[in-house]
């Protein structure tokens, strides 16, 4: 295997600091199943981490030695599992953060998961599934990773797992997952996307229901909402610019709609949120 291409980067709160890194995969193969490899490490310096809806499937490894994290999602109160599957949520995922936290995540394309897991990536919307519960590998999978003593070594491991897999993606598949997984992916009606997919509108929702748990019309406001993520992550603009370059109608109608999903205003997150795309800490220790 090659050199993995793995970026690093440092933040500190107050006088605790997290070490981070991620890998973009280089592959044919592996970038047909997944987006990127993450770790973090480290003393968090907050005791509450708050993450909005990021429109990614991600299956996350705790390898520390701390007990489970207390989450809350919505209404819902629980302890994340040793190893778990997180789906496209439309409500923010709180944590109530350890002293020390050891995190190490895949994020997967969306189409790649019923193959992978037998079950379709909706069914883990606004969900935090044991993984240990769809399969006994994972138990084995989460030794390996933390017994490896770098966070290459784990992308390695990761690799290998993947390169074993035969996923086929028809040319339809292909581009439900270039849409679903580009947060700048173009505004459309609905007419415009099935015929862009090559679905009929009855078949795009049912397809996109089974990858994201929404149907077309929902999932389209949900991509507006992630372009302006995205857009007040990367860019300095105005949250008028920022409305319009979304496409949403109307400044209201991007507010109402930001809150439905962050359960906060944009200029709330914007003022709150850190170097991490929908991430924010608070409550600094």
């Amino acid at each position: 295997m090659t050199q993995p291409l793995i970026t690093h980067y440092l933040y500190f709160a107050k006088y605790q600091s997290m070490n981070s890194n991620m890998y973009i995969p280089q592959s044919a193969h592996l970038k047909t199943m997944i987006g990127a490899v993450w770790q973090t490490e480290g003393r968090p310096g907050f005791k509450l981490e708050t993450i909005i809806p990021k429109g990614v499937i991600e299956i996350i490894f705790d390898l520390g030695s701390s007990s489970s994290v207390e989450a809350r999602l919505g209404n819902t109160e629980y302890r994340l599992p040793k190893y778990f599957i997180n789906g496209f949520n439309t409500l923010p995922l709180q944590l109530q953060l350890p002293e020390k936290q050891y995190y190490f995540g895949v994020q997967f394309h969306p189409v790649v998961i019923k193959q992978l897991l037998g079950v379709p990536a909706g069914e883990f919307t606004n969900q935090s599934v044991d993984l240990g519960s769809l399969n006994s590998f994972f138990h084995c999978l989460w030794h390996q990773l933390a017994e490896a003593a770098s966070f290459n070594e784990r992308v390695k491991i990761i690799s290998d797992w993947l390169q074993k897999k035969s996923i086929a993606k028809s040319p339809q598949e292909e581009m439900m997952d270039l849409f679903l997984t580009n947060p700048y992916a173009e505004s459309m009606p609905v007419s415009s996307l099935a015929k862009t997919l090559y679905f009929s509108p009855r078949h795009l929702s049912r397809k996109l229901k089974d990858l994201t748990g929404m149907n077309t019309e929902e999932i389209l406001l949900y991509k507006k909402y992630l372009h302006a993520v995205h857009l007040m992550q990367a860019n300095d603009l105005s949250l008028t610019q920022v409305a319009y370059k979304s496409s949403f109608t109307d400044q209201s109608h991007f507010i109402r709609s930001f809150k439905t999903y962050a359960q906060m205003t944009p200029g709330e997150y914007r003022d709150m949120k850190s170097h991490i795309p929908g991430h924010f800490y608070r409550n600094v220790q």
